[in-house]
């Protein structure tokens, strides 16, 4: 039974319905997207069925987050799409805001990250990406009041910046991961797999088998160094251009020589032809 969420396109309508879902003594949970919505993204919806009664899900294309090379005007909008997948689900609202809504006229206060946005990750490749996020972010938090907020576990630094900027703006929002959803033979679900081309698509799985493995061989012992030096050469020889392929401290970013430096996260970032893929794997 489908049921179509109701649409919000303004903070005070949105928070008019939060605050009578609170009156009556529900709880409510947010999943920010930047819409083309996919399985992954619905993942996140089932698992705040967990923590919360209602389920509110933003869909915004956020400008502060793209450089200007970046593919803000190519980046897929399917707003009808998304909302009959939404009301698959029974998603209770959505949250589509205008630029001039989320940024009106004299908009003028940034939130500037540090911590895990300044790893050495995609910080390194993206240099104003995660102060964008964790902008938007916050503002959507503060937007939706919600009692918890669900991110993909594939955006592993982001995820990592959001918690340490909700704990530093004492947001009172609970932060929660969820595990990556994948496609069938391990590619990591992601609204840019759609850029792939059939040879691309094939190939793009070498970078989730090269992490499984990778993983493997540092649980049985093997030095870090020397596997992630193997692995550079194997995705490399996949046809990928690589931006780098780390093992971290999960909790810190921290590099990880050694499993004493653990729990360790193993994350790559790659371009295959114009596609740029990141994915990460625990170890």
């Amino acid at each position: 039974m489908t049921r179509q969420p109701l649409i919000f396109r303004e903070i005070s309508a949105l928070r008019r319905a939060v605050a009578q879902w609170r009156a009556a003594g529900e709880t409510i949970a947010l999943v920010p997207t930047m819409g083309a919505l996919h399985a992954g993204h619905i993942s996140l919806v089932k698992a705040s069925r967990a923590h919360a009664t209602r389920c509110v899900v933003s869909i915004f294309v956020n400008p502060t987050q793209f450089a200007p090379n970046e593919d803000f005007s190519a980046y897929p909008r399917t707003f009808e799409a998304d909302l009959a997948k939404l009301a698959e689900i029974g998603c209770d609202g959505c949250f589509a805001p205008t630029a001039a809504e989320m940024y009106p006229q004299g908009f003028s206060t940034q939130v500037i990250p540090g911590g895990p946005a300044l790893a050495g990750l995609e910080d390194r490749f993206r240099p104003d990406h995660f102060a964008g996020v964790a902008q938007v972010v916050a503002k959507l938090l503060n937007q939706a009041q919600a009692d918890a907020a669900f991110f993909g576990e594939k955006d592993f630094q982001q995820l990592a910046v959001i918690r340490r900027m909700a704990a530093d703006l004492d947001i009172p929002t609970q932060i929660y991961g969820v595990p990556t959803l994948r496609e069938p033979d391990g590619l990591a679900m992601s609204s840019r797999n759609v850029y792939l081309s059939a040879g691309e698509r094939a190939a793009a799985v070498t970078l989730s088998q090269v992490l499984c493995e990778s993983a493997e061989a540092i649980r049985g012992g093997a030095a870090v160094a020397s596997v992630l030096s193997r692995a550079e050469e194997k995705i490399a020889a996949a046809g990928f251009a690589l931006d780098y392929f780390e093992a971290r401290n999960a909790a810190s970013l921290a590099p990880a020589a050694s499993l004493a430096d653990g729990p360790i996260r193993l994350l790559v970032a790659a371009k295959l032809g114009k596609t740029r893929l990141i994915d990460n794997w625990a170890v």
